[in-house]
Protein backbone atom coordinates (compact mmCIF):
# COMPACT_ATOMS: atom_id res chain seq x y z
CA UNK A 1 0.00 0.00 0.00
CA UNK A 2 1.27 3.45 -0.92
CA UNK A 3 0.53 6.66 0.99
CA UNK A 4 0.96 10.33 0.19
CA UNK A 5 1.74 12.29 3.37
CA UNK A 6 1.46 16.04 3.90
CA UNK A 7 2.88 17.76 6.96
CA UNK A 8 0.41 20.61 7.38
CA UNK A 9 2.51 22.55 9.90
CA UNK A 10 3.59 26.09 8.94
CA UNK A 11 6.84 25.53 10.84
CA UNK A 12 9.90 24.48 8.89
CA UNK A 13 10.77 20.83 9.33
CA UNK A 14 13.52 21.39 11.89
CA UNK A 15 11.15 23.10 14.35
CA UNK A 16 8.02 21.09 13.62
CA UNK A 17 6.52 18.87 16.34
CA UNK A 18 4.35 17.39 13.60
CA UNK A 19 7.45 16.28 11.71
CA UNK A 20 8.76 14.39 14.75
CA UNK A 21 5.38 12.69 15.14
CA UNK A 22 5.22 11.74 11.46
CA UNK A 23 8.72 10.27 11.57
CA UNK A 24 7.62 7.71 14.16
CA UNK A 25 4.19 7.12 12.63
CA UNK A 26 5.67 6.39 9.22
CA UNK A 27 8.29 4.13 10.75
CA UNK A 28 5.46 1.94 12.02
CA UNK A 29 3.47 2.30 8.80
CA UNK A 30 6.34 1.16 6.57
CA UNK A 31 7.59 -1.66 8.82
CA UNK A 32 5.82 -4.34 6.76
CA UNK A 33 6.79 -2.98 3.36
CA UNK A 34 4.25 -0.21 2.82
CA UNK A 35 5.61 2.80 0.95
CA UNK A 36 5.02 6.53 1.24
CA UNK A 37 6.05 9.92 -0.10
CA UNK A 38 6.16 12.89 2.25
CA UNK A 39 5.84 16.66 1.74
CA UNK A 40 5.75 19.84 3.87
CA UNK A 41 3.44 22.77 3.11
CA UNK A 42 5.92 25.04 4.92
CA UNK A 43 8.10 24.69 1.80
CA UNK A 44 6.00 26.96 -0.41
CA UNK A 45 8.38 26.56 -3.35
CA UNK A 46 7.44 22.87 -3.51
CA UNK A 47 3.67 23.45 -3.77
CA UNK A 48 3.54 22.62 -7.49
CA UNK A 49 5.23 19.32 -6.74
CA UNK A 50 2.84 18.64 -3.85
CA UNK A 51 -0.18 19.44 -6.02
CA UNK A 52 1.00 17.00 -8.68
CA UNK A 53 1.45 14.28 -6.06
CA UNK A 54 -1.96 15.10 -4.59
CA UNK A 55 -3.64 14.66 -7.96
CA UNK A 56 -1.78 11.39 -8.62
CA UNK A 57 -2.55 9.69 -5.28
CA UNK A 58 -5.80 8.30 -3.90
CA UNK A 59 -4.57 7.49 -0.38
CA UNK A 60 -3.65 10.70 1.44
CA UNK A 61 -2.72 11.45 5.05
CA UNK A 62 -2.42 15.00 6.37
CA UNK A 63 -0.82 15.66 9.76
CA UNK A 64 -1.98 18.89 11.36
CA UNK A 65 -1.04 20.91 14.45
CA UNK A 66 -4.11 22.53 15.93
CA UNK A 67 -3.67 26.16 16.98
CA UNK A 68 -6.45 27.06 19.45
CA UNK A 69 -9.02 25.02 17.49
CA UNK A 70 -7.91 26.41 14.10
CA UNK A 71 -6.39 24.58 11.14
CA UNK A 72 -3.16 26.37 10.04
CA UNK A 73 -3.90 29.05 7.45
CA UNK A 74 -0.97 27.98 5.27
CA UNK A 75 -2.45 24.49 4.89
CA UNK A 76 -5.87 25.93 4.04
CA UNK A 77 -4.30 28.19 1.43
CA UNK A 78 -2.66 25.15 -0.16
CA UNK A 79 -5.85 23.06 -0.13
CA UNK A 80 -7.74 25.90 -1.80
CA UNK A 81 -5.36 25.50 -4.73
CA UNK A 82 -5.96 21.79 -5.38
CA UNK A 83 -8.69 20.44 -7.66
CA UNK A 84 -11.65 18.51 -6.30
CA UNK A 85 -11.02 14.77 -6.57
CA UNK A 86 -13.51 12.13 -7.65
CA UNK A 87 -12.65 9.37 -5.22
CA UNK A 88 -9.87 8.26 -2.93
CA UNK A 89 -9.39 8.49 0.81
CA UNK A 90 -8.06 11.15 3.15
CA UNK A 91 -7.05 10.53 6.76
CA UNK A 92 -5.57 12.83 9.38
CA UNK A 93 -3.30 13.09 12.38
CA UNK A 94 -4.52 15.98 14.53
CA UNK A 95 -2.13 16.98 17.30
CA UNK A 96 -2.04 19.80 19.79
CA UNK A 97 -0.36 21.15 22.89
CA UNK A 98 -3.61 20.90 24.85
CA UNK A 99 -3.77 17.54 26.60
CA UNK A 100 -7.52 16.87 26.79
CA UNK A 101 -9.09 15.17 23.79
CA UNK A 102 -12.09 17.51 24.03
CA UNK A 103 -9.85 20.41 22.98
CA UNK A 104 -9.40 18.84 19.52
CA UNK A 105 -12.93 17.64 18.74
CA UNK A 106 -14.02 20.84 17.00
CA UNK A 107 -11.08 20.52 14.62
CA UNK A 108 -11.81 16.83 14.09
CA UNK A 109 -15.41 17.55 13.07
CA UNK A 110 -14.22 20.17 10.60
CA UNK A 111 -11.88 17.66 8.95
CA UNK A 112 -14.83 15.39 8.22
CA UNK A 113 -16.52 18.24 6.37
CA UNK A 114 -13.32 19.26 4.60
CA UNK A 115 -12.75 15.73 3.25
CA UNK A 116 -16.14 15.65 1.58
CA UNK A 117 -15.65 19.07 0.04
CA UNK A 118 -12.38 17.87 -1.46
CA UNK A 119 -14.19 14.93 -3.07
CA UNK A 120 -12.63 12.21 -0.91
CA UNK A 121 -13.80 9.56 1.55
CA UNK A 122 -12.99 10.25 5.19
CA UNK A 123 -10.50 7.74 6.64
CA UNK A 124 -10.60 8.91 10.25
CA UNK A 125 -8.48 11.14 12.46
CA UNK A 126 -5.86 10.14 14.99
CA UNK A 127 -6.37 12.69 17.78
CA UNK A 128 -3.68 13.36 20.38
CA UNK A 129 -2.76 16.30 22.59
CA UNK A 130 0.04 17.15 25.01
CA UNK A 131 2.64 17.46 22.25
CA UNK A 132 3.84 21.02 22.82
CA UNK A 133 7.29 20.14 24.12
CA UNK A 134 8.38 17.51 21.59
CA UNK A 135 10.74 19.72 19.62
CA UNK A 136 12.17 21.18 22.84
CA UNK A 137 13.43 17.78 24.03
CA UNK A 138 16.10 15.38 22.82
CA UNK A 139 17.06 11.73 23.22
CA UNK A 140 15.00 9.59 25.57
CA UNK A 141 12.67 12.44 26.55
CA UNK A 142 11.61 12.99 22.94
CA UNK A 143 11.51 9.25 22.27
CA UNK A 144 9.06 8.68 25.11
CA UNK A 145 6.66 11.22 23.58
CA UNK A 146 6.90 10.09 19.96
CA UNK A 147 7.40 6.30 20.21
CA UNK A 148 3.65 5.57 20.74
CA UNK A 149 2.98 6.95 17.26
CA UNK A 150 4.98 4.09 15.80
CA UNK A 151 2.33 1.59 16.94
CA UNK A 152 -0.41 3.81 15.51
CA UNK A 153 1.40 3.80 12.18
CA UNK A 154 1.32 0.00 12.23
CA UNK A 155 -2.40 0.07 13.07
CA UNK A 156 -3.03 2.40 10.14
CA UNK A 157 -1.07 0.07 7.85
CA UNK A 158 -3.20 -2.85 9.04
CA UNK A 159 -6.60 -1.17 8.69
CA UNK A 160 -5.97 1.58 6.12
CA UNK A 161 -8.04 3.88 8.31
CA UNK A 162 -8.04 5.38 11.83
CA UNK A 163 -11.37 4.18 13.20
CA UNK A 164 -10.18 1.34 15.45
CA UNK A 165 -10.65 1.19 19.22
CA UNK A 166 -6.86 1.42 19.50
CA UNK A 167 -6.91 4.78 17.74
CA UNK A 168 -9.75 6.03 19.93
CA UNK A 169 -7.94 4.98 23.12
CA UNK A 170 -4.74 6.66 21.89
CA UNK A 171 -6.28 10.10 22.45
CA UNK A 172 -6.19 9.65 26.21
CA UNK A 173 -8.56 11.45 28.59
CA UNK A 174 -11.37 13.44 27.02
CA UNK A 175 -11.52 15.65 30.12
CA UNK A 176 -9.22 15.78 33.13
CA UNK A 177 -10.81 14.93 36.45
CA UNK A 178 -11.26 17.96 38.74
CA UNK A 179 -8.33 17.14 41.02
CA UNK A 180 -6.03 16.72 38.02
CA UNK A 181 -7.20 20.03 36.57
CA UNK A 182 -6.41 21.70 39.87
CA UNK A 183 -2.92 20.18 39.91
CA UNK A 184 -2.27 21.14 36.26
CA UNK A 185 -3.26 24.74 36.97
CA UNK A 186 -0.91 24.92 39.94
CA UNK A 187 1.96 23.51 37.88
CA UNK A 188 1.26 25.78 34.91
CA UNK A 189 1.06 28.99 36.93
CA UNK A 190 4.22 28.23 38.88
CA UNK A 191 6.74 25.93 37.22
CA UNK A 192 5.17 26.42 33.80
CA UNK A 193 5.64 30.17 33.80
CA UNK A 194 9.20 29.80 35.04
CA UNK A 195 9.94 27.30 32.26
CA UNK A 196 8.50 29.66 29.62
CA UNK A 197 10.64 32.53 30.95
CA UNK A 198 13.78 30.40 30.78
CA UNK A 199 12.86 29.25 27.28
CA UNK A 200 12.27 32.82 26.09
CA UNK A 201 15.59 33.93 27.57
CA UNK A 202 17.40 31.10 25.75
CA UNK A 203 15.85 32.34 22.49
CA UNK A 204 17.18 35.84 23.06
CA UNK A 205 14.01 37.52 24.37
CA UNK A 206 14.78 40.60 26.48
CA UNK A 207 11.21 41.74 27.25
CA UNK A 208 8.75 40.35 29.77
CA UNK A 209 6.35 37.71 28.47
CA UNK A 210 3.59 40.13 29.48
CA UNK A 211 4.99 42.85 27.22
CA UNK A 212 2.29 44.19 24.88
CA UNK A 213 3.91 46.55 22.35
CA UNK A 214 0.64 47.08 20.47
CA UNK A 215 -1.63 47.20 23.52
CA UNK A 216 -3.54 50.33 24.43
Amino acid sequence: MHLMVINGSPRVKKYSNTDKILTKFLEGYSAEGNTYESYEVSDIKSWDKIRNAYEANDNILIAIPLYVECIPGLLMEFLESVPRKNGGKMSFILQSGFAEGSQLRCGEEYLKILTGRLGLTYGGTLVKGNNFGIRLTEGKARESQTEPYKKMGAVFARDNDLFSDECKAFTGPEYFKPHIRFFVNIVFYTFGRLAFKMMARSWGCTKSLRYRPYGS
